[in-house]
């Protein structure tokens, strides 16, 4: 049902203040009246008054500190959340809901968190409408369209590039054979990466929106915190030298897949991707999202991945397909019966650093044989130095575990300089 907004945001910064922008702009240009919607910033709630805003703040719009002033206000009937953080994100997204106020949100931590919880304050209050367009993926219309576009298809996997910090890490590594260190350090020079980027480079980021994604496609609630998950910070430019010989690059990719049996795996890891797929394709900080599914086969969706327009433009399309009446259930299909088994089947990348010696390859290949692992290939480039990096890649059909189980073998031998790194190759 059409309607007209009064709206509260949460957060006067980059990404709110890029909502204010767009809106107002959308208004001046009569593009909202045409659409038949109708919103109304009323306040925005900071944490100073006095700090300097990069953004016109209209006459018709109040600047508050207080969270009552907004949640408590019976006026205002639609709350953006672009606060970030999963504490007092929380407090304003379920007290907005328990007030009987729509939310729209960007944050995909607090979704995955607390997933159950916000399903139960939903239903309590029915009349409520919950949109989280920019909360995977940032202007990629991933979200409405897993909630709309597949009601007569069935989605076999959903993978993607969902962290814009790390591929454009991973592209500097790739394409100018920076180690991970200077790649860090241009990253956070240029504003992509945090002063403290764990999120990003150890893949937590990913974690919670692969969650959520895995919820849209196969209806299953995935805990976001049993998502094995590694990041990209013990990724060499050795890495990219095996991957360029395998005619691949290296993503760090989000996955949630059907196994053979049925049952559901979810993870976030580095993968090699063959230069041919489209996943090797996304460069700096965009993001691509692939859905796999019986009817439309491969479904590749690709855009910027966060920044404040793109993401502003996400909440504001939110904002007007809530005023004119076009919401949809936020998480249109449940099935918990859905088994999680995350000891996923893949071809593997494993890398072994060694101290050069006699014997080594004949250990390896005893190792891969007691751990049920069948060789597919051994690389090495020529040696020049006394430790020596070399490769082994599986066959197709190697267990997580059986990898995992291969790895501890091979890190508890003499020659062994460090734990072998290891991923799965698309």
């Amino acid at each position: 049902m059409a309607q007209a907004l009064r709206v509260g945001i949460f957060g006067g910064g980059i990404v709110g203040g890029g909502t204010v922008e767009l809106l107002t702009a959308a208004s001046k240009s009569g593009k909202l009246a045409q659409l038949g919607a109708k919103i109304d910033v009323a306040k925005i709630c900071v944490r100073s008054l006095d700090k300097p805003r990069d953004f016109v703040v209209g006459p018709s719009t109040q600047l508050v500190t207080s969270y009552d002033d907004i949640l408590k206000d019976p006026s205002i009937n639609c709350v953006v959340e672009v606060m970030g953080g999963v504490t007092h994100a929380k407090d304003v997204v379920f007290g907005a809901i328990n007030a009987g106020k729509h939310v729209v949100t960007a944050n995909k931590a607090l979704i995955a968190a607390f997933l159950p919880d916000l399903q139960k304050a939903l239903q309590a209050n029915p009349g409520v409408s919950f949109n989280y367009e920019a909360a995977v993926c940032g202007g990629i219309p991933i979200i409405h369209t897993l909630q709309t576009d597949f009601p007569c298809d069935d989605i076999h996997k959903v993978m993607g590039i969902m962290n814009g910090t790390t591929n454009f890490m991973l592209c500097k590594m790739e394409d100018e054979g920076a180690d991970y260190g200077d790649a860090l350090k241009e990253a956070q020079a240029l504003g992509f990466a945090e002063a403290d980027p764990t999120a990003d480079v150890e893949g937590h980021d990913v974690q919670a929106k692969i969650a959520l994604l895995a919820k849209l496609c196969f209806g299953k609630t995935v805990p976001w915190e049993t998502v094995p998950t590694s990041g990209i910070s013990k990724l060499t430019s050795i890495d990219f030298e095996y991957a360029r010989i395998l005619k691949s690059t290296i993503k760090l990719v989000g996955v949630a897949n059907r196994n053979e049996d049925g049952t559901l795996a979810v993870f976030v890891s580095p993968m090699v991707v063959p230069l041919v797929m489209p996943l090797a394709s996304a460069k700096g900080p965009g993001n691509m999202v692939v859905v796999n599914s019986k009817n439309m086969g491969a479904a590749t969706f690709a855009g910027p991945g966060a920044g404040r327009f793109p993401t502003a433009n996400s909440i504001c399309n939110d904002l007007v397909r809530l005023s004119v009446g076009k919401t949809v259930d936020p998480f249109p299909i449940d099935v918990p019966s859905i088994e999680l088994n995350n000891d996923y089947t893949a071809q593997f990348y494993v890398r072994i650093s060694i101290t050069d010696g006699l014997g080594i390859i004949k250990q390896v290949g005893e190792a891969a044989e007691a751990a049920g692992v069948s060789i597919h290939a051994i690389l090495q480039n020529p040696i020049t130095r006394a430790q020596v990096d070399f490769v082994v890649t599986t066959e197709k059909g190697t267990r997580l575990s059986q990898v995992k189980d291969l790895c501890d073998r091979i890190s508890k031998m003499s020659f062994a300089l460090n734990p072998p790194l290891f991923m799965p190759m698309l």
